[in-house]
């Protein structure tokens, strides 16, 4: 062991007296140095540190002087701590990311390549990976052909992954692009190269077809929305004409028994291009839209002419509330807000048509037959509950004893039901606040601290009512970030940016700053990473 370490060391001698000899180290620093590297190679050797200490060493080790002969080899000592960082932590995903950072920071190309290789080796599980990886080679190594080898094995590994066919679409078409580019430039500089314009148009037909059948690989049932998310992509790029009317054939054809088509089928004819004078004009624009959103108006009838379904119904009306918001000039799809309040519809279809109607009465008349018609359904009085507080009318504190009469605060917040649980919770902690203020607020927050599922809203308005307080009390808010953190940290990096705000603040301390950054990094995942670190040095550098 002692001469493994002996060698490390010996390593670093050349670029530690090259730092001596431009000055920018005494020869006591670069003993003092070389004593220092020679104790953690043991510890490192002994495997008694823990990656928080890879972390400390890597950092020891790093420097910030542009001085290629000195910069090479510890760059390449970096990368050797990596690698034997992440094989003894092979499932820490975040170790195995910071060091694709460091390689992407340093343009250390052939390293990241193979980091990637090695983490999808051990990560195959894990699409997101893969989509990181292909990206890479696309955008990092300027491979395509690299890049489609990692989405077709990335689809053998996961065959229903949507997220990683969408990717792989999108770089098809990334390639096919950058394909006619060429081309183009090749025939505007007018240079003799018949035969590498052959080669190239043969090419991007070839990707173009890949593209037009690439969906025929795809094993299992697509659904309207994910084609239509395809056609999307598609419509990015100013050459797949014959690619969108292709996909826009298959939906109209395939998909019409799903009101996802009829829904997006109508919206289109708003995005459709208009032509004429008129559009010069206030008046002339008016008229445009007018036309476009009766037009939308047909497609919705003709769709509720072959699939007379509530949802489907729920899509039309939800286009007629999105219009009437914005004060549409159509009477027609006025007239339509009124009428659908008398159809069929849930409860909360009602309630928001006649909402945005500005019917404060019929509201209020809907959701008393509703509670009264589902009175042990936790659903519909907070369905009522948030509208009479949306409206601001009404006696909320009677109406939530009135509720809890029929329904149990623990039944409620209980619920079976996740998304009831989470709201029901919401909406106790708010009706505590406006009722009894901040110490009937906590004293609710603590019965409903560990009773699961919680949404991120009910740590966030806790956290408000802590901070409107005359003296928030800083233990009670790093109580508050701890609970939220445990639920959202692998996901939500404004928790944690949050969180070091409050420490860097007057009530807080600084120095916990540093523990948070790191408990940060390793819990978040994937872009959430990227997101965190960029907030982070802004808030350091005082821009956010």
């Amino acid at each position: 062991m002692a001469e493994v370490i002996q060698l490390r060391v010996e390593e670093r001698i050349p670029e530690l007296e090259q730092l001596e000899r431009v000055g920018l180290f005494t020869s006591k620093e670069v003993k003092s140095l070389i004593k220092r590297a020679t104790a953690l190679e043991y510890k490192l050797q002994r495997l008694i540190l823990n990656k928080e200490d890879f972390i400390a060493y890597i950092q020891h080790i790093k420097y910030n002087f542009k001085r290629e002969e000195i910069e090479f080899p510890i760059v390449q000592r970096i990368n050797g701590v990596f690698k034997r960082a992440t094989n003894k932590w092979k499932s820490d995903v975040q170790l195995w990311l910071s060091h694709i950072a460091f390689c992407k920071k340093w343009a250390t190309k052939t390293h990241l390549s193979k980091v990637f290789s090695a983490m999808i080796a051990i990560h195959p599980d894990k699409s997101g990976l893969w989509i990181m990886a292909a990206k890479s080679e696309l955008e990092d190594m300027n491979s395509s052909e690299s890049a489609r080898h990692l989405f077709l094995r990335a689809l053998r590994f996961h065959p229903e992954d949507k997220k990683v066919f969408q990717e792989y679409f999108r770089m098809e078409l990334l390639h096919a692009e950058k394909l006619r580019k060429q081309k183009s430039m090749a025939e505007e500089a007018e240079m003799d190269l018949v035969r590498r314009a052959k080669t190239l148009m043969h090419t991007l037909v070839n990707a173009c077809n890949k593209v037009l059948f690439i969906k025929y690989t795809f094993p299992s049932p697509l659904g309207a929305e994910f084609i239509i998310s395809l056609l999307n992509i598609a419509a990015i790029f100013d050459f797949t004409k014959e690619l969108q009317d292709t996909i826009l054939t298959d939906i109209q054809s395939k998909y019409t028994e799903d009101c996802v088509t009829w829904d997006f089928l109508a919206r289109r004819e708003l995005e459709k291009p208009s032509a004429g004078e008129e559009l010069s004009t206030a008046k002339g624009r008016a008229s445009d839209i007018a036309r476009r959103e009766e037009r939308c108006s047909l497609v919705y009838e003709e769709g509720l002419q072959s699939l007379n379904t509530e949802p489907m119904f729920t899509c039309y009306a939800a286009f007629c509330l999105e219009r009437h918001r914005r004060k549409t000039n159509v009477q027609e799809l006025k007239d339509k807000v009124g009428r659908f309040s008398y159809k069929n519809f849930p409860p909360s279809v009602q309630l928001q048509i006649l909402l945005a109607a500005g019917d404060a009465e019929g509201v209020a008349r809907v959701a008393m037959a509703a509670t009264l018609r589902y009175s042990q359904s936790v659903s519909t009085w907070t369905l009522r509950l948030q509208m009479l507080m949306q409206l601001d009318s009404g006696d909320l504190k009677t109406l939530f004893k009135e509720a809890l009469e029929c329904i149990s605060p623990k039944r409620g917040v209980l619920s079976a039901v996740p998304a009831v649980a989470m709201e029901m919770k919401e909406c106790y902690l708010d009706w505590s606040s406006a009722t009894g203020g901040y110490k009937k607020a906590r004293k609710t927050f603590v019965s409903l601290h560990e009773s699961r599922p919680f949404s991120k809203t009910f740590f966030t308005k806790m956290i408000q009512i802590e901070l409107e307080q005359a003296s928030p009390k800083m233990s009670n808010l790093r109580d508050c970030y701890e609970r939220a953190l445990r639920e959202f940290g692998t996901s939500d990096e404004d928790l944690w940016l949050g969180y070091i705000k409050e420490e860097l603040g007057t009530r807080g301390q600084p120095e916990n700053c540093g523990m948070l950054y790191w408990r940060a990094m390793k819990l978040l995942e994937g872009e959430s990473v990227e997101r965190f670190v960029s907030n982070y040095t802004l808030l350091q550098t005082g821009h956010l």
